[in-house]
């Protein structure tokens, strides 16, 4: 089995994903040890405060679109095109609305966030650029164009970090180059994504009432999920730049993103695992499922071990690459990194219920434990300072996977109990 897996479509795939998901992310890894001297940490915590901010905005604004868009393909639509110009207009429309939003509460969401209101906009700008580019990168995911995916990540990612270094380093624009950065390079992007949109799918514009009434039962149900995930990742720096302070938001950031190297790794393999499991799910066949299910453990063991072993070599990673300043964002690492472990665990249980379009039960799931989150995050940094954010996160994690995996189960009949399988088998 072993040797049919590694000759397996899903793990070529997978290494194409995550050789250019390593590059793609290591490009700002490396950039670290420059932005550690141009920024300070209160620079770093505006950075990320802008982050917050698109990840709490972007469900509304997007919808979760590309999902949907993701999930059509498979249900071989002959008007295809037509369903993604509906998705379109759909954001084109969901963008106006939070645009609105954003411009009536900019001066509530500048004091919760300590971002500058003069430049919230540019939180509308990212978040609509983000949704085209996503549903560029959906179209040739399901096609299993794993290199047309990468490389067009790696060059904005390249560009990005180009005008970074350019406005941060050169034009000394301390924060604001940073966003600007991200900003500029998404909206070039977005506009490629949307050349290449037009020119692949050889869309008229049609707008579908039908197709549309199936997006938003996809997506709309999906907000909650996703608004889930973010108030998991993104909570902990509300809470520490309101209940510790704006630096250590900085320093803390710097530990996430080393920590966020399970992510890479974990988003990779999700990447190329969604396409290769609805496929093999539409075999309905229990011996299927049960190699699924020995995928699925195997998984297990291998991401929860490198998160540990990423642990034991952070402190090298910090010396080595990042300025004295951050020093204090090793004890973060751990914890960031299990969380992201358990993320990936809950991303490979989770995938039946995607399948079954029973997307309002994921929301349910990961509302329930972003607020489960909040409520770790006031209990653990008044307990244990600053590190009890990133303990909440990977608390938050875990019951979200434990919590997804009871639900699939239901859902869905799959051999998790995989000795009594084998059992009834033989």
């Amino acid at each position: 089995m072993l040797k049919k897996l590694l000759n397996s479509s899903l793990i070529k795939t997978t290494g194409i994903y995550t050789i250019t998901n390593i590059i793609n992310k290591a490009i700002p890894f490396f950039l670290l040890p420059i932005l550690t001297v141009y920024l300070t940490p209160n620079d770093y915590g505006i950075v990320s405060m802008f982050a917050v901010l698109l990840g709490f905005f972007t469900p509304f604004l997007g919808l979760n679109v590309h999902g949907a868009v993701n999930r059509k393909y498979f249900d071989k639509e002959k008007k295809y095109a037509d369903y993604i110009s509906t998705a379109l207009y759909i954001l084109i429309a969901s963008s106006l609305f939070i645009l609105v939003v954003i411009i009536l509460f900019s001066d509530l969401i500048s004091k919760l966030t300590s971002f500058p209101e003069e430049y919230i906009l540019l939180v509308v700008i990212a978040g609509f650029g983000s949704s085209i580019i996503q549903i560029t990168l959906t179209l040739w995911q399901v096609r299993e164009r794993a290199i047309n995916y990468g490389i067009f990540q790696i060059i904005q990612t390249a560009l990005n970090l180009t005008i970074t270094i350019i406005l941060v380093v050169n034009l000394d624009f301390g924060w604001l180059g940073r966003v600007s950065g991200q900003v500029i390079a998404i909206s070039i992007f977005a506009s490629l994504g949307m050349f290449v949109i037009i020119k692949r799918e050889k869309l008229t514009f049609t707008w579908n009432k039908e197709y549309a009434k199936d997006i938003l039962r996809f997506g709309v149900p999906l907000i909650p999920h996703t608004l889930g995930m973010f108030l998991i990742t993104m909570t902990d720096r509300i809470f520490i730049t309101n209940m510790v302070g704006i630096s250590d938001t900085g320093i803390y950031t710097v530990g996430f993103q080393i920590g966020m190297i399970i992510g890479v790794l974990q988003d990779s393999f999700n990447r190329a695992w969604m396409p290769y499991l609805f496929k093999n799910l539409k075999q309905n066949s229990n011996l299927v499922k049960y190699k699924i299910v020995k995928i699925t453990y195997v998984y297990f063991v291998l991401i929860l071990s490198t998160a540990l072993i990423l642990s034991a070599v952070a402190p090298f990673i910090v010396k080595v690459f990042i300025g004295d300043a951050f020093e204090g964002s090793i004890v973060y690492v751990l914890w960031i990194s299990l969380g992201f472990a358990f993320n990936g665990m809950y991303k490979m249980v989770g995938g039946v219920i995607f399948y079954e379009k029973r997307t309002q039960l994921l929301s349910i799931v990961t509302f329930t434990t972003a607020l489960l989150n909040i409520i770790f995050n006031y209990l653990l940094i008044r307990m244990n300072g600053s590190v009890g954010a990133a303990q909440a996160t990977s608390l938050a994690f875990f019951v979200s996977f434990i919590l997804t995996w009871i639900l699939a189960s239901k859902v869905h009949f799959m051999p998790w109990n995989i000795l009594k399988y084998r059992k009834e088998e033989n």
